[in-house]
């Protein structure tokens, strides 16, 4: 089992600065690509960003474009989420997932690992 836990959530005026942290433990040498959701109340978890293993490729949903960046650090079994120009639409539990192949992929029951996700919260 792989076991993950978000960090770095908060209360943020718009036009913050975010960074989120997702910690890895566990089997983490049968997972590559870890992503970001995130889910408003009532609403849907809805895809943010991925990334593979290596890197060197990632994905993000248009409206995260420009502003938001994942990256991974593989020997500390992390990965990030930078978020910059928040906005209000960006108010979410943003939850961390991770899968065992290694190409991306958006949908959520693709994801084999979840963590518990993390608060975050823009002021207008």
């Amino acid at each position: 089992q792989v076991q993950l836990v978000e960090s770095g959530g908060g209360l943020v005026q718009a036009g913050g600065s975010l960074r989120l942290s997702c910690a890895a433990s566990g089997r983490t040498g049968s997972i590559n690509v870890m992503g970001w959701f995130r889910q408003a109340p009532g609403k849907e978890r809805d895809f943010v960003a991925a990334i593979s293993w290596s890197g060197s490729n990632t994905y993000y949903t248009d409206s995260v474009k420009g502003r938001f960046t994942i990256s991974r650090d593989n020997v500390k079994n992390t990965v990030y989420l930078q978020m910059n120009s928040l906005k209000p639409e960006d108010t979410a539990v943003y939850y961390c997932a991770a899968r065992r192949p290694n190409n991306i992929v958006v949908v959520v029951r693709q994801y084999d690992y979840w963590g518990q996700g993390t608060q975050v919260t823009v002021s207008s």
